[in-house]
């Protein structure tokens, strides 16, 4: 059961990336649209790639160290999505809402999973 879960939330951060990735095709080409674009390319793709790392962390420090790399990642998804929103960018669109949504909901994800990591790394010290 475990491991199915792992795999949704894979499928889920490289699903998020191609949405992504065809929100940045949407950008206009100026100065403004290319600058969010390339550090929108970076920052949304990156929590996909970074799980891989994950699922082969050496001890539980690194795990919850390497969670929190997707968690700034996402934060700073997050932010570039907001300014592609207020300007705005595009126009108004169900996709980039759809992608706003998802950050959200997989920021909370990570937030939940680093604190249960935590706690429980922190039981482990006390025993």
């Amino acid at each position: 059961m475990n491991s199915a879960k792992k795999y949704d939330l894979e499928d889920r951060l490289i699903e998020f990336a191609i949405r992504i990735i065809e929100l940045v095709e949407e950008l206009p080409k100026t100065r403004a649209g290319n600058h969010i674009a390339g550090q929108l390319i970076r920052c949304g793709t990156s929590p996909a790639l970074n799980y891989g790392e994950v699922q082969s962390s050496e001890s539980q420090k690194d795990f919850i160290h390497k969670m929190k790399i997707i968690l700034k990642e996402l934060r700073e998804t997050n932010i570039c999505l907001k300014i592609i929103e207020r300007k705005p960018l595009i126009k108004q669109s169900q996709r980039r809402d759809k992608i706003i949504k998802e950050c959200n909901e997989l920021i909370s994800i990570f937030v939940s999973s680093v604190r249960t990591a935590q706690k429980s790394k922190e039981r482990v010290k006390k025993s």
